[in-house]
């Protein structure tokens, strides 16, 4: 009888058992989807917001357009100075840049990601000290090292935004000045053009991913 009994009772338990884990595996599937949405609901509000970088990497973008015609019509020096400290301006130049757009310029108040962006803000001027100091010891190297350190700062954009294209960004500068740094350093402006042109080249690829991105999530 009591065989029987654990004959019976094996199978409803092997069923409950079964009932119960795929209950749990849809839980953990529902909760796992559910958070990817919130990711992407929230690079999506990133790039409506700051259209793909484009008015962050076109303020950039200036920026070293105007060291690189100090670099080759004025001085080294002066060059540096203007990008060093005209570095500091970019973030509020690109928020005035947006509200002159009429678009909005912050993320709201408590978004996921605003903590991210702080900290990917601040990454780029904690490693300005590395790239005075390579500068210091061999000047013709300014560039080639600021390009390097930039292309490392926008690595984390692609996760921040959603977009790829960073990554090609920051492979493209890190690889450059690897190249200038090594082989092709002369004319010392020649890095500083070359940023200048890729910047502006990748905010307008931002802005057009960003509108596109946006029509796409509009459409029901």
């Amino acid at each position: 009888m009591l065989r029987c009994q654990k004959a019976v009772e094996t199978p409803l338990l092997l069923l409950v058992r079964g009932s119960l884990l795929l209950q749990c595996t849809k839980a953990c599937t529902q909760r796992y989807n559910a958070r990817i949405m919130e990711i992407t609901q929230a690079q999506q509000e990133v790039r409506e917001t700051y259209l793909g970088g484009f008015a962050g990497q076109l303020v950039a973008g200036t920026l070293w357009a105007v060291s690189a015609a100090a670099c080759t019509w004025s001085s080294l020096h002066l060059a540096e100075i203007i990008l060093l400290l005209g570095g500091f301006f970019i973030f509020p130049l690109t928020q005035l840049l947006l509200r002159l757009m009429g678009h909005s310029y912050a993320l709201p108040k408590g978004h996921p990601t605003n903590g991210l962006a702080i900290q990917v803000a601040f990454t780029l001027p904690l490693s300005l000290p590395l790239v005075i100091a390579i500068a210091v010891i061999h000047p013709v190297w300014f560039y080639p090292a600021f390009m390097i350190v930039l292309g490392a700062h926008y690595l984390p954009f692609v996760f921040l935004y959603g977009m790829r294209q960073f990554a090609v960004l920051c492979g493209l500068l890190v690889a450059s000045g690897l190249i200038l740094g090594m082989y092709r350093p002369y004319p010392v402006s020649l890095g500083a053009w070359l940023t200048a042109a890729l910047l502006f080249i990748f905010a307008w690829t931002g802005r057009h991913t960003a509108l596109r991105s946006t029509a796409h999530a509009a459409v029901p």
